[in-house]
């Protein structure tokens, strides 16, 4: 009896070591990294790749440029303010000139005016501005494309993989989970990227409407800060 106990004990921990060993082996043969998911996606992933690093070198180039336009320039107009209020235009120019940006080329094109009416001065800094604008504006454009352009991918990849499934099946004559399952990796992880990438690429290009947004909205008050300036003499 107690033979048959002591058999009974060792079946019972062979048996637990098995499955214990076969639990192990089991997760670290089905283990999968993020870069083989991402390539199970199949040809489909590259045109998504290459639309993600495009729109990403936009947002940062354009980020970086918006910034360094939307500092604070109260500095440049107290020193505008001070060489016009002294008769010193060529002072107020020179500065306006090396500061080096959007506001100071539009003040430098007003400066240049003085002495036509006031109309003409206003319509010259206005024009300045839309061209400063513009080139804040720059390719963020882009971004929206890519943000309707890469969940287009991501469907396209989608029919891609249900018509690999089908042909699968088709070739092996047989409807199992490892015949079918390439197809569905192509199918779900094109469209989980095309919408990933379409989403960041839509919060990118808002962001920086909203940035430019707020640079034009400070250029616009200095610029009418400018023109009290310049009417102060005449009142």
């Amino acid at each position: 009896m107690s033979l048959l106990l002591q058999i009974t004990d060792t079946a019972k921990k062979l048996a637990d070591t098995v499955t214990n060993l076969s639990k192990a082996g089991g997760t670290a043969g089905d283990e999968l990294h993020f870069g083989d998911l991402l390539i199970k996606g199949g040809v489909i992933m590259i045109p998504i790749a290459l639309l993600a690093i495009l729109g990403l070198v936009i947002f940062f180039e354009r980020y970086f440029t918006i910034r360094k336009a939307s500092k604070n320039e109260n500095n440049l107009m107290m020193q505008v303010r001070s060489s016009v209020m002294s008769g010193n235009l060529q002072s107020a120019i020179a500065i306006c000139k090396n500061s080096n940006t959007p506001l100071g080329r539009m003040l430098q094109k007003g400066l240049l005016r003085i002495g036509r009416p006031i109309k003409d001065i206003e319509g010259a800094i206005e024009n300045i501005g839309k061209l400063e604008v513009a080139k804040l504006e720059k390719n963020i454009g882009i971004l929206g494309i890519i943000a309707g352009i890469a969940p287009m991918f991501g469907f396209l990849g989608t029919i891609y993989g249900v018509i690999k499934i089908f042909y699968d099946i088709a070739q092996s004559g047989n409807l199992s989970i490892g015949v079918i399952s390439g197809g569905l990796y192509v199918k779900m992880v094109t469209a989980a990227a095309g919408l990933f990438v379409g989403m960041v690429a839509y919060i990118c290009y808002h962001v920086l409407n909203m940035m430019v947004d707020k640079v034009i909205l400070s250029l616009e008050t200095d610029a009418i800060e400018f023109i009290d300036l310049l009417e102060e003499p005449s009142k």
